[in-house]
C-alpha cells in the first residue's frame, strides 16, 4: 500500500509504511518553534479511507462516531466527508464517483490527483482492520483535543492582563475536559426501536424484581412509589410547598432511602443496573453539611434534632447515635453546601460526581437559591427559567433524576383552601413546563395550629384539641403533574421531632386521583 503524505508547518515528509501502524507526532501548528508534538497516524487514516472506498458498508459502522474533523490530515477529512455524502445519496463511493467532488482540491492535486484515491484502494487487506483504524483515528483526535485543552489552560493561567479568576478557569477547564470525555458516549445518539424496547423491558424487569411497582430509583415510601413508579432517569421532579411543610425533610428522606438501598443491594450482590437504589448528590444551598448530617442522624437514631443540637441526650441515646453514625459512614451520599452556587458551577460539580462516583440521583435544595449565568439577572423570571432549563438539561445529560425544591407564592395564604396549585409555583411558569413531575406538600395541622382558641372557651378549645389530635403529623403529597402516569394524592405521616416522612398505614388516597387530571 502506498504511504500517505503528511504536511505540517509547510514541510512535506514521507510517512512510514502503513504496515508499521505507528503513532507519529508533528509540531504543534500554532506554537512556532515549540517542541510539543501532536499525536496522529496518517497511515491509519489512509488505510481507513481506502477500506471505505472498497466496502461502503463499513461507513454504517464508523459514521456515528467518526467525523471529518477527527482526521489529522485535512485532505483525508475532506475525502471522508465526500464518501459520506455519496453514501447518504445511496450512491457508490469509489475513486471514480469521488473524482468530480475532489478533482479541484489543491491538496489532492499535489499528491497526483484522482490517482491518489486509486492508490488508497490498492490493498483489500485494509478492509479487515478498518474498524480498528477508525478507533485509532478517533482516539488520536481526542488526544489532540486534550493537548488543546491543556494549552488553553496554561495560556489563560499565565495571562494576568485581565481579572484573575482561578475558580472560573477551573470550572471552564472541567467543562472542556467533560466535553472531550463525553464525545465517545451515547448521550444524544440515535437509538433503534430494538434498543429502545430493550431499555423499556429492562425497566419492567426492575419493577418486577422490586415487588411490582418500582421501575426507577426508590423513594423509600411505598405510597409514593406506587403512584410514580419511583424516580426515573432524565426526570426533573419539583417538590414545592410553603415554608414549614417539610420539603427539605422529604428530599433528605428520599436521598437517604435511595443511598441506603444501593448500599444494601451492593452488599447482597445485586448487579448495579438492577438495583433500585443509587448513590446520591445533595446540593444544599440553605443548610450546611453538618446540619444535614444531623437531620439524617436524628432520623436514623430516633433522637430529636433539637436534643442533638442542645446536647440533651442520655448515655443510652448517645450509644444509639454512635451506632447510627457507624452504619452511615459508608453511605454513598455526597453533600455540597456551597452558598451562592451558579447553575453552571453546579452542573460542573454534578458531572464530576457522576464521573467519580456514578451518582444516580441529584437533590437541589432549593431552586430559587441557585444563580443564573449573569446574563438574565435583570429579570428574575428569566433567570429562574434559565435555572429550571439547566436542571432539566442536567437530568437528561447525566441520565439521572433530579429533585429540585421550590418555593410557592404567598397566594396560597390568601385562599380558604390552602392546598397548593400549579399556578402557585413562584416566579416562573417555566418550572411547571420543564418539570416531568410536580409534587406539593400540604400539612393541615400546620395551619390549624394557628387557629388555637382561648383555653377559657372550653367547647371550642375541646373541638380544636380533638381535631389536632386527629390530624397531627398527617401530611398530603399532591402529585399535581406527572408525564408518565396519573396525578393524585399520597397520604404520609410526618414526625417533626426527627424530621421523617413515612407511609400512613391506612393510605386511603393511594389509589385515588382526587380530582387531578
Amino acid at each position: 500500500t502506498p504511504s500517505a503524505l503528511a504536511r505540517q508547518g509547510g514541510r512535506e515528509e514521507n510517512a512510514s509504511p502503513m504496515s508499521e501502524n505507528t503513532i507519529r507526532l508533528a509540531p504543534v501548528p500554532d506554537v512556532p518553534g515549540s517542541e510539543a508534538r501532536m499525536p496522529r497516524n496518517v497511515e491509519a487514516e489512509a488505510a481507513l479511507i481506502g477500506a471505505l472506498m472498497i466496502d461502503n458498508r463499513i461507513v454504517e459502522d464508523v459514521q456515528m462516531e467518526l467525523r471529518a474533523e477527527h482526521f489529522f490530515e485535512p485532505l483525508h477529512g475532506r475525502i471522508y466527508d465526500a464518501i459520506l455524502k455519496l453514501v447518504d445519496r445511496n450512491m457508490v463511493a469509489n475513486p471514480v464517483t469521488l473524482k468530480p467532488l475532489l478533482e479541484s482540491d489543491p491538496a489532492l492535486k499535489e499528491l497526483g490527483g484522482p490517482a491518489y484515491l486509486a492508490q488508497l484502494t490498492g490493498s483489500g487487506a485494509a478492509v479487515i482492520g478498518a474498524r480498528d483504524f477508525a478507533r485509532q483515528v478517533y482516539d488520536l483526535a481526542l488526544l489532540r483535543e486534550l493537548v488543546g485543552v491543556g494549552r488553553d489552560l496554561v495560556d489563560k493561567a499565565l495571562d494576568t492582563s485581565e481579572a484573575i479568576d482561578p475558580k472560573g478557569q477551573i470550572e471552564q477547564a472541567e467543562l472542556a475536559l467533560y466535553a472531550v470525555a463525553e464525545q465517545g458516549g451515547d448521550t444524544g445518539s440515535m437509538k433503534t426501536f430494538a434498543q429502545a424496547t430493550r431499555l423499556a423491558v429492562g425497566m419492567a424487569e426492575k419493577a418486577l424484581n422490586s415487588g411490582g411497582h418500582v421501575s426507577g430509583i426508590t423513594t423509600g415510601l411505598d405510597g409514593l412509589n406506587t403512584r410514580t413508579g419511583g424516580l426515573h432517569p432524565s426526570d426533573l421532579i419539583i417538590v414545592a410547598g410553603r415554608p414549614g411543610m417539610g420539603k427539605s425533610s422529604l428530599a433528605t428522606n428520599i436521598a437517604y432511602n435511595a443511598a441506603s438501598r444501593w448500599m444494601r443491594d451492593m452488599a447482597d450482590g445485586i448487579a448495579p443496573e438492577k438495583s433500585i437504589g443509587a448513590p446520591v448528590a445533595i446540593f444544599n444551598l440553605e443548610m450546611s453539611a453538618d446540619q444535614l448530617a444531623t437531620r439524617i442522624l436524628a432520623e436514623q437514631s430516633g433522637i430529636s434534632g433539637e436534643k442533638l443540637r442542645m446536647g440533651r441526650i442520655n448515655h443510652s441515646e448517645f450509644q444509639n447515635l454512635v451506632r447510627a453514625s457507624r452504619e452511615l459512614q459508608d453511605l454513598p451520599l455526597f453533600i455540597d453546601d456551597t452558598a451562592g452556587l451558579t447553575i453552571a458551577a453546579m452542573r460542573t460539580r454534578a458531572r464530576r460526581l457522576k464521573r467519580r462516583h456514578n451518582i444516580g440521583l441529584i437533590v437541589v435544595d432549593y431552586l430559587q437559591l441557585l444563580q443564573g449565568s449573569g446574563r438574565s439577572t435583570d429579570n428574575r423570571v428569566n433567570e429562574i427559567s434559565e435555572i429550571s432549563r439547566g436542571l432539566k438539561t442536567l437530568a437528561k445529560e447525566l441520565m439521572v433524576p433530579v429533585i429540585a425544591l421550590s418555593q410557592l407564592s404567598r397566594a396560597v395564604e390568601s385562599r380558604e383552601d390552602k392546598r397548593p396549585q400549579l399556578s402557585d409555583l413562584r416566579e416562573s411558569g417555566s418550572i411547571e413546563q420543564d418539570a416531568d413531575m410536580v409534587w406539593f406538600l400540604y400539612r393541615e395541622d400546620y395551619y390549624e395550629m394557628s387557629k388555637e382558641p382561648k383555653i377559657e372557651d372550653e367547647g371550642a378549645y375541646s373541638a380544636w384539641r380533638e381535631k389536632m389530635d386527629r390530624i397531627t403529623g398527617h401530611s398530603e403529597l399532591i402529585v399535581a403533574k406527572q408525564r408518565h402516569g396519573a396525578t393524585g394524592k399520597v397520604r404520609l405521616y410526618f414526625d417533626s421531632k426527627i424530621t421523617r416522612f413515612t407511609d400512613l398505614a391506612d393510605d386511603s388516597y393511594a389509589g385515588a386521583d382526587d380530582g387531578y387530571e
